[in-house]
């Protein structure tokens, strides 16, 4: 991180098909070695699986798993007299949204499975249905965050 200046903060364009913010912030999530096509191939065939399920609108599922998956607080290192403590801190929003997106993007990947469309849409399906291992992680943060109040004031 530059000691100058701080970073400034790039504008996220909308995807080709859904025109939606939060498959390309996806997209991102899932891309490797800069194959941005393979990426949309997978994400765009999980949110026809996802259609075909639930027989619901993909990126009100999309939507909502991520709402689910968002945590609150988080606790943060901070070091204070030689001893670190976790600090609970509440989470912004883009944060959350990007933790929540990350979350659901690792514990696809770590599924069983075939192909990793089937295994994202099983994972945002999980999700929207507040269950699965991207909810355990939010609430493993907010017990940690809630185990450790009492560092509250040691707060930035």
């Amino acid at each position: 991180m530059s000691r100058r200046n701080t970073a400034k903060k790039r504008l996220i364009d909308a995807d080709p098909v859904y025109n939606s913010k939060l498959i390309n912030m996806l997209t991102v999530r899932i891309l490797k070695n800069g194959k941005k096509g393979l990426a949309y191939k997978i994400i765009y065939r999980s949110l026809d699986i996802i259609q075909n399920k639930t027989s619901n609108d993909p990126l009100q599922v999309l939507e909502k798993a991520i709402r689910n998956a968002t945590p609150l607080v988080e606790v943060k290192s901070r070091r204070i007299g030689g001893s670190t403590y976790q600090v609970p801190m509440e989470v912004r929003a883009y944060r959350g949204t990007n933790l929540a997106l990350r979350w659901i993007t690792k514990f696809a990947h770590t599924r069983s499975g075939k192909s990793m469309a089937l295994k994202l849409a099983n994972e945002i399906i999980d999700a929207s249905n507040d269950s699965g291992n991207t909810i355990r992680k939010k609430e493993e943060t907010h017990r940690m965050a809630e185990a450790n109040k009492a560092f509250a004031h040691y707060r930035y």
